[in-house]
């Protein structure tokens, strides 16, 4: 019990540590951390308990260590939100229809914001994939255009956290749009009207209409949510 003990005084100490210097400008994304020499003498701890305690903070994406390198301030905290949104999908504790309904609620959001926000630039990414969607027979590459499309709405809405939920399920959500779109695209009357609703999504953000954007959103996980009912009943 004493050693659990010390283990988390030594790990609050390490994060206290970074947390201040965050604050205090003293650490910056991307910045290398002292080695774990330099941090144990500093802190008053010993080498093997300031590893430790980085292994940790890399698990949770606070640092990224660099074998020969050292560790730096990455601040991933998508990648701990990944794992834990992944491992409660599959024991069965998550559904996929709750996953959607959580995208559809950031995404009808992100594209209300994009609407407002969104760069000409960025209205022309979008048209180029609603084509390539519009002509893509590989499944597997349509997956992949499907979840730039998204992502590139939710960049456009200048929100970082609504990018950072969004990524935290990109993991979980390969295997989850792979499967809908096969299901999609295998009844006849579901996948001109994803297409439809990705076409919309895109003229809404164009006219720079939020409200027509989160209707379009809307009637795509709508689309989705038929999707999911199928496979369940199956």
């Amino acid at each position: 019990m004493g050693n659990t003990g010390e283990s988390d005084r030594t790990y609050r100490t390490v994060i206290q540590y970074i947390k201040s210097g965050i604050l205090s400008g003293r650490l910056l994304p991307g910045q290398r951390l002292p080695p774990e020499r330099a941090l144990a003498e500093t802190l008053g701890i010993g080498r093997n308990s300031v590893r430790e305690a980085l292994r940790t903070l890399d698990i949770l994406g606070v640092i990224s260590s660099s074998q020969g390198s050292g560790n730096y301030i990455s601040c991933h905290f998508d990648r701990s939100l990944t794992e834990a949104m992944s491992i409660m999908l599959f024991m069965q504790r998550l559904s996929y229809r709750q996953v959607s309904e959580l995208r559809c609620a950031v995404e009808t959001q992100a594209a209300a914001l994009a609407a407002e926000r969104i760069a000409p630039r960025t209205v022309a990414k979008l048209q180029k994939i609603v084509s390539r969607l519009a002509a893509e027979e590989d499944e597997s590459v349509s997956a992949e255009l499907d979840k730039e499309l998204h992502m590139t709405v939710a960049e456009a809405s200048g929100n970082p956290l609504i990018v950072m939920v969004l990524r935290s399920l990109s993991n979980t959500l390969d295997l989850f749009i792979s499967e809908l779109r096969h299901e999609i695209r295998t009844r006849e009357q579901s996948s001109p009207a994803l297409q439809k609703a990705h076409e919309q999504i895109v003229s809404s953000l164009r006219c720079r209409d939020a409200q027509a954007a989160r209707r379009a959103m809307n009637e795509h996980f709508r689309i989705v949510d038929e999707a999911i009912r199928a496979c369940t009943e199956q």
